[in-house]
């Protein structure tokens, strides 16, 4: 059966961006480092990377697709370039109403806004049978966690300390984890938690 899953990288302090995220730092002083596991030594964890883009439709939140505040400008096209990796289509949560964007290999950015619920319910629809990943950043992970919408969080956690940041877990409350599944490699811890259904869900 189809999934909710996400996959997200955490410091050992609970960060997934450092502070003062900008056009030139998107992860924030400090965020990138988090990602050495997904360019160094990747062999060592081809089969965590190859889950990341595995899903039939992404849920993101507008400050994870574009470094732009307020209505959008209409010539950001994301941070990946034309080819973004998702190659399915994306469902980007926002306060403001914008027209599908085409990119190349399939990757279709459509915007949201009436909330995670609709995002949820439209991505279920694209997805074609395959599970539905929360791509981030950490704002809209908690959104659907602390709804109770999340079926399976895979935690890759980089021994690295950020002191502030993007937290992972703010505000999330009331929700039971069981764990699945670990291992380390040289550059990485990745944890696997299965979520408990919740009736408010």
């Amino acid at each position: 059966m189809a999934r909710v899953t996400c996959d997200v990288t955490i410091s050992l302090d609970g960060f997934v961006a450092g502070p003062e995220q900008s056009l030139e730092q998107p992860l924030g002083r400090g965020g990138d480092q988090l990602h050495q596991w997904q360019f160094e030594a990747r062999d060592d964890d081809a089969a965590e990377r190859a889950g990341i883009l595995e899903a039939g439709a992404y849920i993101m939140g507008r400050n994870m697709f574009s470094p732009e505040r307020g209505a959008p400008s209409g010539s950001w096209r994301g941070w990946w370039g034309e080819d973004p990796p998702y190659h399915a289509p994306v469902f980007v949560l926002t306060h403001h109403e914008g027209e599908p964007l085409a990119m190349e290999g399939g990757t279709v950015f459509n915007f949201v806004t009436g909330g995670i619920r609709q995002a949820l319910q439209l991505a279920r629809e694209a997805a074609g049978g395959k599970n539905v990943a929360i791509a981030g950043g950490a704002s809209t992970i908690n959104q659907f966690l602390d709804a109770g919408l999340l079926d399976e969080l895979r935690l890759h956690i980089s021994p690295k300390l950020l002191g502030s940041g993007e937290r992972l877990f703010q505000g999330v409350s009331g929700q039971e984890f069981i764990p699945r599944s670990s291992r380390s490699t040289g550059l990485v811890t990745h944890v696997i938690y299965d979520l408990a259904p919740r009736e408010s869900a």
